[in-house]
């Protein structure tokens, strides 16, 4: 296991001799996509002609099905078979494992006749084309003895429970802090129901080749989905072989497998012929995961200097009745802000709908709306500026644990977004700015996301025609994945990136975690870092001792690698050479990383600052965007071009939140009003302008040997409080009730005479 001393010395990342990390290269894979020949999980080529799955979804919110008769769809045209809980194949009951080192237990589709949520899993059709398995659905005849159903989240607010296995996490007496402050705030936040709305619904594509199934699916984590599906099937895990070569969108929500990666499986054992299914848009909102509904009360005490006496945020969030998902909106506020009587803790409503999942930035993407709010009251409060608010908060050290921090930026992130932005021209009375019809405001928050490094692994292989494959079970979700590994490889042997390959995505290759959490690009990208240092340790020792080389007879430490050839001096030899030499399939090497054996003394973070300009129509309640900035501090940056992509689109995403995204569940079925990309209100481009971001120069030796960190996450974080806090210097209205849309707005304007 590496330690951070080992870390903390010159490499050739941190050298970047060729000028390759850092670099906006373009996408690795880019050409492929938008030329339509990036084969999807539901596009791949099978080995014969495949059947085409459909899945038939409940429509009451929970009861039983007392009668299913699909006799008439087992004979419409063209199809093959028709499941339903009374004949589909024998699989494991649901979590179980039968090797315990399984990433994830078992998960049988078509189970039982009981029915949990509206748009379950209830039926499956296999035709030879899917318009004949879609069709056939309306011959099924089917009975339902439905159940009283909990599905108003503010309805069960009050009577909360508490989180299993979890406690309030407490520092000092709140309680007593707070009633000693001379400020404070104490303000309830609601933000709502979300769903990821990808571009690529979850798709699978199976076939069987002997006892071992293939499956090309849709998922961000390969060993975990490769796990449930040999659960399910109750056969060894080394007998499903799992690929997910392109990805169109995640977001969290195919951090998991679903029914289709299961009945596509069933289906193509027991028909012999490939198979395909694929969730409909509407089935995509109801048959997975959603980001759940959150209420978070914060209360801020503080002095006359507006220094932080007591601080709590406590969050309610729902679940499924038979799930223990947490959002766990209160948690990143223990790392933020100094405070020394501290309270946050999380409660629990159990609801008879889809089961919520991790979205995005969980926990801080709908916490932040809550808590960077309060600050801007607090500010308000006490006659100050936001950010010397903010600034006079600053902790020395991790408020929570009091471990030092890594490296923490967060104070450059503000001062400097604020001189860019022109912070310094905003007015701090609300109202005060108008154009026109307009009500003109300006808001910041500040940006916090949680720093991860989990155990993976890589393989490289050099042929001998100069050639290196980098192959990892990684996934990339459409992050850039491809792109940051060819960099980092090319960069680490001295290879221009075209003789640089990446392959990702399949089980059979050395495991990697896969895309989420924000740990993606430096959990992967150490592996195939330490992995490219194996390799040039393993080349440098083959060409010192090997009388046909050049470099026979020197010392391997002293080797260099640039332009294609390891070098000592004025003497080289191309690695193709050396490759050549080794054998018909070159030189192959593994590699792996793991948090070094100090990882858990250092508070780890990236950090960000939001501003936003908004107008307010004084007339219709709209709110819109006039311009955004932000400022980030998330490591040593792989590459510009997409690491600004990922900061920008979470901006983009925290615009959404804050104005426009949200569904609610129909009190009749238990279904989601909206079920289309239609009708779910997500940011287009007309509704986003003047939007930009910077990333600081930074490189955090503590975090991995790259000294790199992620952003695909800490965009969104902070982002839509900026909004927020803007819509209230503009027009003085502090709305509580996300998103601010312009009903809302135009009954508090109202409401104040405006």
């Amino acid at each position: 296991m590496s330690t951070v001393r080992d870390w903390a010395v010159p490499n050739p990342i941190t050298e970047n001799r060729s000028g390759l990390i850092g670099k906006p290269v373009d996408r690795y894979e880019g050409r492929l996509k938008v030329t339509g020949t990036a084969p999807y999980a539901f596009e791949v080529e099978t080995p014969s002609t495949p059947l085409y799955g459909h899945i038939v979804s409940a429509t009451i919110a929970r009861g039983r099905i007392t009668a299913i008769d699909l006799s008439q769809a087992a004979s419409a045209p063209g199809v093959v078979l028709a499941w339903s809980h009374l004949d589909v194949p024998v699989q494991a009951q649901r979590g179980a494992k039968l090797n315990p080192r399984s990433q994830r237990g078992s998960n049988p589709a078509l189970g039982s006749d009981r029915v949990e949520h509206y748009g379950q899993s209830i039926a499956f059709i296999l035709a030879d084309t899917p318009e004949n398995a879609r069709s056939a659905e309306a011959r099924i005849r089917i009975s339902y003895e439905a159940s009283d159903a909990d599905l108003d989240f503010g309805s069960f607010i009050d009577s909360a429970g508490p989180v299993p296995g979890e406690e309030d996490a407490r520092i000092g007496d709140f309680e007593a802090g707070y009633s000693a402050s001379e400020v404070t705030v104490d303000a309830t936040w609601f933000s709502p129901l979300q769903n990821h709305a990808q571009m690529e619904p979850c798709a699978t594509t199976a076939w069987w080749e002997g006892d071992k199934v293939v499956v090309h699916t849709s998922i961000q984590m390969v060993k975990g989905g490769q796990h449930a599906l040999a659960e399910t099937l109750g056969i060894p895990s080394d007998r499903v072989r799992l690929l997910t070569r392109y990805i169109g969108g995640g977001f969290g929500g195919k951090g998991q497998s679903y029914d289709d990666l299961t009945l596509a499986a069933l289906a193509a054992r027991e028909s012999g012929r490939p198979v395909r299914v694929a969730y409909t848009r509407r089935q995509m909102f109801q048959a997975t995961v959603h980001r759940p509904a959150v209420q978070m009360r914060v209360r801020l005490g503080a002095d006359g200097t507006g220094r932080l006496n007591a601080m709590a945020l406590e969050a309610v969030t729902h679940c499924a009745r038979n799930s223990t998902f947490v959002e766990h909106a209160a948690e990143f506020a223990r790392n933020l802000y100094a405070a020394p009587h501290r309270l946050t803790g999380h409660r629990l409503v159990r609801l008879d709908i889809p089961h919520a999942g991790a979205m995005r930035a969980p926990g801080e993407a709908p916490g932040m709306l809550s808590l960077e709010c309060a600050m801007d009251e607090l500010a308000d409060r006490l006659g100050m500026d936001p950010i010397a608010l903010r600034i006079r908060n600053e902790p020395e050290v991790d408020p929570d644990n009091a471990k030092p921090f890594s490296i923490r930026q967060l104070v450059r992130c503000m001062q400097e977004g604020a001189q860019q932005f022109g912070w310094d021209r905003r007015n701090p009375t609300p109202g005060a700015v108008r154009d026109g019809r307009w009500y003109v405001g300006m808001g910041m928050a500040t940006a916090i996301r949680g720093n991860f490094l989990l155990p993976a692994k890589a393989g490289l292989r050099l042929t001998g025609d100069g050639l290196a494959t980098l192959t990892q079970g990684m996934t990339d979700i459409g992050t850039g994945t491809y792109t940051i590994l060819a960099q980092i490889t090319g960069e680490t042997l001295g290879l221009p990136l075209d003789q640089v390959r990446v392959e990702l995505g399949d089980s059979d290759m050395p495991p990697a975690p896969g895309s989420g959490g924000q740990f993606g690009a430096a959990t992967a990208g150490s592996a195939a870092f330490e992995t490219g240092m194996v390799m040039r340790r393993r080349l440098a020792e083959l060409a010192t001792s090997d009388p046909r080389s050049p470099l026979y007879g020197e010392d391997p430490v002293l080797m260099d690698f640039a332009n294609g050839n390891i070098v000592l001096g004025n003497r080289s030899e191309s690695l193709a050479a050396l490759a050549s030499r080794a054998g018909p399939e070159g030189v192959y090497v593994e590699g792996s990383i793991s948090p070094a054996a100090d990882a858990r003394d250092w508070s780890q973070h990236t950090y960000g600052a939001q501003f936003a300009e908004v107008g307010v129509d004084s007339v219709t309640g709209e709110v819109r965007l006039r311009r955004m900035f932000g400022v980030f501090a998330a490591g040593r940056i792989l590459n510009a071009k997409l690491a600004k992509s990922q900061i920008t689109g979470g901006m983009i995403w925290g615009v959404g939140a804050a104005l426009t995204e949200s569904n609610a569940v129909d009190p009749r079925y238990g279904s989601f009003l909206n079920q289309d990309l239609g009708g779910y209100l997500a940011p287009v481009h007309a509704d986003i302008v003047n939007l930009d971001a910077v990333l600081l120069d930074e490189a955090d030796d503590k975090a991995n040997p790259m000294g790199i960190k992620g952003v695909g996450e800490l965009g969104i974080c902070g982002s839509g409080a900026a909004i927020a806090n803007a819509v209230y210097n503009a027009c003085g209205v502090r709305l509580r009730d996300y998103p601010l849309t312009p009903d809302k707005v135009l009954a508090a304007l109202e409401a104040k005479g405006l």
